[in-house]
């Protein structure tokens, strides 16, 4: 149940702090007050996104928390699994949920403390709290909402979702078969023009790093005399030239640097691993000399070699400019135009193979939408019996309801296990729609065409309860659900809203005392002007109190002893009825 809800900047709601009780909760209060707005900040609660122009005047945010809690003898249909899979789920059975609607920027979504992406919010709004608004006595008349009713109430919507997924798959296998269609010589073009790309990458032969090993070797061949004459030099300083007859070189003059050495070790042997050390240098020097001079011999200009390495990275220069700014991506251009020329060079078995898919995924789908049909029918005789009983609670008796399922032949449709083809949306192939005659003797007709607002309101109601017994979430919200209903029918929606709150925490806004008489927790929401702005404010009301607001909702701001007595009668034979058994 709700246990409490804060409001802070939403249209006159400039702070309020409302803690609900079990049972059915009623909202009363003068038009323009700001009892729709409560339910307002319910919904913006549990859809993270309201109007900019719900926010109060002069603020840049609004702020709303609802604190719910969860009994720990109930399953509460998918939430405990959702906040479990989430991450959400805390040791206490409590749960919070908190929005910072912002007028610029984003909005700060936290559900137990832990930010929250707006979907995922609105899933868990979704098996929170069932919020009927005025908006939804017009979707009655729209016989759109008609399945969703339907498949609420027999317990097909994960069929119906598994159908959804199967339509999505049909529309891609479709887009694909219909590029794949497209005009031949467009197609033969371009396979011409792939072929000749994929041919021209594969016969160069190219390889990761061969442009940087090419553009090396370049730079050795240009200048291969300097590098050769040098490298001499570097040489002949090391070994030094052998005709002078003197030790010029290094290998010379450290040749008698360790013979030195080797005398001074016999002196002093603390000498030696300097010596060894000096030895050592002396043996990799030699080494290096031998290495600088087969550089040398086998450095020789090659102008032929030099014109293949300057052609092979023109040849590298013009693929990237074509392909891509690396060899890897020149390759990886190749790779993904060979797998194009390969789907283009089968796109006469793609297409088959496509065709023969779409047939096998309307197969499947006929079971499935047939299955759909069969579930949604059996559920209609049940469905048409629990409203009319509904509706008899209501005070309309004579009326007859019931729930017509229809199908559109297509050839090009999805093929029933009868043989026949149909039409099928997202959902399915049926059409439903919910028909009614409200008094003896008239033809059955779509509610649109028959109800009046306060037949729609209690038709509406008798489908509520219905589908209540159908689900789990345990808070149901009614604003103003009493339009262009009476005195007489108020009393039966009352009780009627009551017998709904045993088992589903129920909150209302109402103009009527007959249903306010029948309250476990009577709110008032008024206005006030304090300063220079209007503000709303929210109270519980009890004893007198509660009397007092009654008496008003009778008789009209002046309050007398007979609206007073009035009021107590309508609370004392609600509360007898309540007390009864019913």
């Amino acid at each position: 149940m709700l246990l409490e809800l804060r409001v802070r900047d939403i249209g006159i709601i400039e702070d309020i702090n409302w803690n609900l009780g079990p049972g059915f909760n009623v909202i009363t209060g003068e038009t323009g007050a700001g009892k729709s707005l409560v339910i307002d900040a319910v919904e913006a609660l549990l859809g993270g996104k309201p109007d900019e122009e719900m926010i109060r005047h002069g603020a840049n945010e609004a702020q709303i928390e609802g604190v719910f809690s969860l009994a720990p003898d109930k399953e509460y249909a998918g939430l405990r699994e959702v906040l479990a899979e989430k991450g959400l789920a805390t040791d206490e059975d409590t749960l919070v949920i908190y929005c910072e609607l912002r007028r610029q920027g984003r909005s700060i979504i936290r559900v137990n403390g832990q930010a929250v992406p707006r979907g995922l919010l609105q899933q868990i709004g979704s098996l929170l709290i069932d919020v009927h608004g005025q908006s939804q006595h017009l979707s009655l008349l729209d016989s759109r909402s008609h399945l969703d009713f339907l498949d609420a109430y027999s317990h097909t919507l994960e069929m119906r979702q598994a159908f959804t997924s199967m339509a999505a798959e049909l529309n891609k296998a479709e887009q694909e078969l219909k590029s794949l269609t497209r005009d031949e010589q467009e197609l033969a073009r371009r396979e011409e023009y792939l072929r000749y790309q994929v041919d021209e990458i594969d016969r160069a032969e190219l390889y990761d790093g061969e442009d940087e090993e090419l553009e090396q070797e370049q730079k050795v061949l240009a200048s291969a005399e300097h590098l050769k004459a040098s490298s001499f030099e570097v040489y002949r300083q090391l070994y030094g030239d052998d005709s002078s007859g003197q030790p010029s070189s290094a290998l010379d003059r450290l040749h008698e640097a360790v013979a030195m050495m080797k005398r001074l070790v016999e002196t002093d042997p603390g000498l030696k691993t300097q010596l060894e050390s000096l030895e050592e240098a002396l043996y990799s020097l030699e080494e290096t000399t031998k290495d600088i001079r087969t550089y040398s011999d086998r450095l020789e200009y090659d102008p032929a070699r030099l014109a293949e390495v300057e052609s092979r990275l023109e040849l590298i220069k013009d693929f990237k400019r074509k392909y891509g700014q690396s060899i890897t991506e020149i390759l990886n251009y190749g790779k993904e135009a060979a797998v194009e020329l390969e789907g283009i060079s089968h796109s006469s078995e793609r297409r088959l193979e496509l065709e023969e898919n779409c047939t096998h995924i309307k197969q499947e789908m006929g079971q499935l939408a047939a299955q759909l049909s069969e579930a949604r029918t059996r559920a209609t005789a049940q469905l048409k019996k629990s409203v009319e009983k509904e509706l008899q609670d209501l005070n309309m008796p004579q009326v007859q309801f019931e729930v017509a399922i229809s199908r559109s032949p297509d050839p090009e449709g999805i093929p029933y296990p009868d043989g026949q083809s149909y039409a099928f949306t997202n959902d399915g192939a049926d059409i439903v729609e919910f028909l009614a005659s409200t008094n003896p003797g008239e033809p059955i007709k779509p509610l649109a065409r028959i109800a009046s607002t306060g037949e729609t309101s209690r038709f509406m109601l008798a489908l509520k309860g219905v589908l209540s017994e159908a689900d789990s979430i345990p808070v149901l919200v009614f604003d103003e659900i009493d339009i262009g209903v009476g005195g007489r029918s108020a009393e039966v929606i009352g009780k009627k809203l009551w017998t709904l709150a045993r088992h589903h925490q129920t909150i209302c806004v109402t103009h009527l005392p007959q249903i306010t008489a029948f309250a476990d927790a009577h709110y008032r929401v008024q206005k006030e002007v304090s300063g220079d702005r209007t503000v709303s404010r929210l109270e519980v009301l009890a004893g007198d109190a509660r009397t007092e607001e009654m008496a008003a909702m009778l008789a009209g701001s002046q309050i007398t002893e007979t609206s007073l007595k009035n009021a107590r009668e309508l609370m004392e034979s609600a509360e007898g009825w309540k007390g009864s058994g019913n």
